[in-house]
């Protein structure tokens, strides 16, 4: 009889372990993630370089772990990546479940250090000057990628992280110094849809501005003057500037109902007036909400 417990223990064992890896790995599954961009509304400024040297997921608690297989440093002008372009940052295999948050550190200097040498985060001017983008805080705890995400087990999800740049760079008060202060949201990418389409009648010698809010979000004092180091229309999920064509596209958009707010800027990308608010624009998943705008109409 002992003898057969021992055979029995035998044939089963292998059984056992395999069963108990094979569970090990369909634990598993695979976040693929890009980067996007929102407009500045400024002709000034033609690029915006970050330098991302490690990206961090959020995990049970107040945890952090990182991607090692992330392969950074990753400089990136994330003025190449409006209009629903984007750049991929890479495949990284992590515990399948839910996230909320990833947390992207960048190299960056520090606001009131000096010297500045060759800094991973700066501006380009359209007259060839560079300035350096510095951070305000950030520089070691990073700045975190809001939104929900499920990584499924033996599966991939396709997350993009919107770098909204017009929000996230702002001049720091009188000083000539610009900060970063970014904010970022995640974006699951077969959730998403879009808004474009065309604005006519547009005054001479103006620019236009179109910002998406969602609905019922939009008040007027959002066109107020900002406070220092803050951006005007805070609140706006995203935006994009009329193109000498006369169109506009508002990607990486959730499902649901959203205002769009046009407004009226001059040659320097300076806002000047709200021209007027389109509101009740729906959006699908993987769809394009085409809307055309004409502001006479407005």
């Amino acid at each position: 009889m002992k003898r057969n417990i021992i055979l029995l223990s035998l044939v089963f064992l292998p059984f056992i372990f395999f069963t108990a890896c094979e569970k090990e790995d369909t634990d598993k599954g695979t976040l693929n993630l890009s980067i996007t961009d929102a407009p500045i509304d400024t002709d000034e400024i033609e690029k915006v370089f970050i330098t991302i040297s490690e990206i961090h997921y959020h995990t049970s608690g107040n945890n952090w772990a990182v991607f090692e297989d992330f392969e950074g440093p990753k400089k990136i002008d994330l003025l190449e990546l409006t209009r629903g372009e984007s750049k991929f940052l890479g495949s990284f295999e992590m515990e399948a479940g839910h996230y909320t948050q990833l947390r992207f550190m960048l190299d960056a200097p520090v606001l009131n250090t000096d010297p500045v040498s060759n800094p991973g985060c700066y501006l380009e001017f359209k007259d060839g000057t560079i300035t350096a983008l510095f951070v305000p805080s950030g520089f070691e705890t990073g700045y975190k990628a809001v939104g929900a995400f499920r990584v499924p087990i033996n599966g991939s999800v396709n997350v993009t992280a919107d770098f909204d740049v017009r929000k996230s760079v702002v001049e720091a008060g009188i000083t000539g110094k610009y900060i970063l202060n970014p904010t970022i949201r995640l974006v699951v990418d077969d959730q998403a849809g879009q808004i474009a389409g065309g604005v006519s009648n547009i005054p001479d010698e103006a620019g236009v501005v179109i910002y998406a809010y969602e609905e019922g979000t939009y008040n007027d004092s959002e066109a107020d003057d900002p406070a220092v180091e803050e951006p005007r229309f805070p609140n706006a999920v995203t935006s994009d500037m009329v193109d000498e064509d006369g169109s506009y596209h508002l990607a990486f958009l959730a499902p649901g109902v959203y205002d769009l707010v046009v407004t009226k800027v001059n040659n320097e990308g300076e806002f000047q007036d709200v021209l007027g608010v389109v509101e009740d624009v729906t959006v699908e998943s993987r769809k394009t909400t085409n809307l055309q705008i004409n502001i006479e109409e407005l």
